[in-house]
């Protein structure tokens, strides 16, 4: 999904950002330094990107063939006061930053004032500003950096509805050397949100993704919980394709799934606005992220009143969503505290307490629209385990016809965790209609696609496997193929470039119900998909046996042959053999 030189882009950032939070570690406990890190690396990339939509609007403002040109004559000559006034002024306009979607930053809360300001402060120092933020003339002082920060993401939230309560407005309380921050501020000027071929808001993604899963292990919490691999995310949203609708994601970590449905509507020329983004999160600073997330992309969201227990404080109660993503913590233990063995959400059986596979699965359907269609990721085990009644829940859901397809993944694709899994796919409704991005969809009921995925993807390093673009357009394409098309017959060809479908052993195969009621019920894709064909060289199978079987008895005799000649040999040497 990355060139080398992307990766080794994102590796290095790395490297700097953890040699940032390294400065507090011997300070602060993890989850202050957490927060503290966070809100800066977020304050950073705002005004990164602020100032990068400021350099372009000043060559607009400058260039005569540009809109906005504002000619120097008629304020006396560029070297003029007066036009260098106006021009500071038209640089300040806001609506210059929002109509290309920039997240718009007071002049208090950009890094650059943040790094002219910080020293002033240290050591107990007062800074007095001359503010006419709201209208009135007046001065504002500061006492220390901490207090510069807090100031800063106040205006921020003041300015951007969304993120009101929203972000970390601690640093004035922090027990910590001011010095030390103002150090941290400095390290953070040097990190690039800038890259030729890198999106800058990706590569922010990416940052966040990198120190969520560094401080939960500092925490000594599980990394994993917090991180779905990009192309998984790809991959489900090639899938399902939300290009229109309400979509939703109870475990929505920092936000990927919705990312990457802005990156599908873009690509296809949709439109964000027609796209209702829910969302719900347990962990608080994970939940502020992801508003930070949807908030500098411009995309609306309701994440509910605050961070909540999906099982016990569902946020969005009454919501019945067109498309359900999610990647859920795997086989989460003892979730259902304080959760009903009657709730409604368990329409097909009662999830057990060890393992919240199921309660996740469930809970998903229960908001899923009549026509909606969801993308689960889960662990292996979810296809084939009967344990505590997983069994009878799962032969539930494929008599309902709700499981549409099974994707099983290749291992080594998580950061924090070695858990082989797999992606299900299920829809309320299988039968002939048309899909969010116009395609026909065929008339499906009482089928199930199996693919087998383990084999494709490459080593992106020593230890992490990682899909290339490719490998997600053949698994997306033979969905697609296989919702729109009926299945060839076995035997018949298949011209290049054709959107038909047709099994392929080892890969992939559409299977009826009565099929998997014979294998009990288990849904693991191997057991459908068989082995691939072998490449025929024309050697009739007979002859092949005979000549294979001619030279594994000459091998032998060679065998015998030598271990006489070496046992002769440790003879003559006076060994007992």
């Amino acid at each position: 999904m990355t060139t080398n030189d992307e990766q080794q882009f994102l590796n290095d950032l790395e490297k700097k950002l953890w040699t940032a939070a390294d400065k507090l570690r011997s300070t602060l406990d993890a989850a202050q330094y957490k927060h503290t890190v966070l809100g800066l690396v977020f304050l950073k990339y705002v005004s990164d990107a602020f100032d990068i939509r400021r350099k372009e609007l000043k060559a607009q403002l400058q260039d005569e063939n540009h809109d906005y040109f504002l000619d120097p004559e008629d304020f006396g000559g560029a070297d003029s006061d007066e036009y260098k006034e106006e021009l500071a002024h038209e640089l300040e306009v806001r609506d210059y930053y929002t109509e290309t979607n920039t997240f718009w930053v007071p002049a208090q809360a950009r890094w650059q004032f943040l790094q002219d300001n910080n020293k002033t402060v240290i050591g107990g120092a007062e800074l007095a500003i001359a503010d006419g933020t709201d209208g009135k003339a007046q001065t504002k002082k500061f006492s220390s950096v901490g207090h510069l920060i807090d100031n800063a993401l106040e205006m921020i939230e003041a300015d951007n509805a969304k993120l009101k309560g929203v972000l970390n407005k601690l640093y004035t309380r922090l027990q910590i050397d001011q010095a030390k921050l103002g150090e941290l501020i400095d390290l953070i000027a040097t990190v690039p949100f800038t890259h030729e071929s890198l999106n800058s808001k990706d590569i922010l993604g990416h940052v966040y993704e990198y120190m969520l899963g560094q401080f939960a292990l500092a925490e000594g919490k599980k990394g994993g919980q917090f991180y779905t691999p990009k192309s998984i995310v790809s991959l489900i949203v090639q899938m399902l394709e939300p290009f229109k609708g309400r979509v939703y994601d109870p475990a929505m970590g920092s936000g990927g799934f919705f990312v990457q449905s802005e990156h599908f509507i873009t690509q296809h020329q949709g439109k964000i606005g027609e796209v209702s983004i829910y969302g719900q999160e347990y962990n608080h600073t994970t939940w502020q992220l992801a508003a930070m997330n949807m908030a500098i992309r411009g995309i609306d969201f309701n994440f509910g009143k605050e961070p909540a227990n999906t099982y016990t404080n569902d946020q969005h109660p009454d919501l019945r969503a067109d498309f359900v993503m999610a990647n859920p913590p795997f086989n989460m233990k003892e979730w259902d505290t304080g959760v009903s063995d009657d709730d409604p959400r368990w329409q097909y059986g009662t999830p057990p307490s060890g393992n919240a596979n199921f309660a996740w699965l469930q809970h998903m359907l229960y908001h899923l629209a009549p026509n909606g269609s969801l993308g689960l990721l889960l662990a292996n085990g979810s296809m084939s385990s009967n344990t505590n009644n997983e069994g009878a829940i799962r032969q539930k859901l494929i008599e309902e016809d709700l499981v549409e397809c099974m994707v099983a993944l290749p291992g080594q694709l998580f950061t924090n965790t070695q858990i082989p899994a797999c992606i299900w796919f299920l829809t309320k409704n299988k039968g002939e209609r048309v899909s969010s991005t116009g395609r026909k969809l065929r008339d499906r009921k009482g089928e199930v696609l199996f693919i087998d995925a383990r084999n494709l993807g490459y080593m992106k390093d020593r230890v992490l496997r990682d899909f290339t673009q490719e490998d997600l357009n053949q698994v997306t394409n033979t969905f697609h193929n296989w919702q729109c098309n009926p299945p060839l017959p076995e035997g018949d060809g298949r011209g290049e470039g054709e959107t038909t479908y047709q099994d392929i052993p080892g890969f992939c195969k559409s299977a009826k119900l009565e099929e998997l009621q014979k294998h009990d019920y288990v849904l693991t894709p191997g057991r459908y998909v068989g082995a691939a064909a072998e490449e025929d060289d024309g050697e009739p199978f007979a002859e092949k046996m005979a000549r294979l079987t001619g030279q594994l008895k000459t091998q032998f005799a060679e065998s015998d042959r030598l271990e006489a000649e070496i046992k002769m040999n440790l003879a003559g040497l006076g060994y007992d053999v």
